[in-house]
């Protein structure tokens, strides 16, 4: 059985491999230049509201998500978390991994007072849309996003 821990700086190569290892991360991720995911890393690391994880087998990084407490004033004042980056290793999936990284978002939620658990998943990624949905998520809501560079 995996362990789910903070993420250390050593894993950061991991933790870009898992995300440039597919279709879509393939194309914007860069493996061969880690400096920007450190200095990254050093941001997330110091900021209370963000829990950058790894799922850790055998002393091997086989999954990751970043989870982002977010206060708000909105739904009276609801805090909620926000999941990112969800990425399981190639040999892991369809072992439950993803399952166990999002359980752990939902009670790591919960113990910060998030009355909301939401997350973000590319429109072409059908069989995440469904495995999201089988967990209990629905998709309520229409995301935008608007390149800044």
């Amino acid at each position: 059985m995996p362990t789910i821990e903070r993420a250390r700086v050593e894993d950061v190569p991991s933790i870009v491999a898992l995300l440039a290892d597919d279709p879509l991360g393939a194309g914007r991720e860069t493996p061969d230049d880690l400096d920007p995911y450190v200095r990254a890393f050093a941001v997330i690391d110091a900021d209370p509201h963000q829990h950058l994880v790894v799922a850790r087998r055998d002393g091997r990084v086989v999954g990751t998500l970043q989870l982002t407490v977010l206060p708000g004033l909105s739904r009276t004042a609801t805090t909620r978390a926000q999941v990112e980056a969800v990425r399981v290793g190639r040999d892991e999936r369809g072992r439950g991994l993803g399952r166990e990284l999002l359980e752990w978002a939902e009670r790591e939620a919960r113990e910060r007072g998030c009355a909301l658990l939401q997350l973000t998943t590319d429109a072409s990624r059908e069989d995440a849309h469904r495995f999201y949905e089988r967990l209990g998520y629905v998709g309520s809501h229409l995301g935008f996003k608007k390149p800044l560079s």
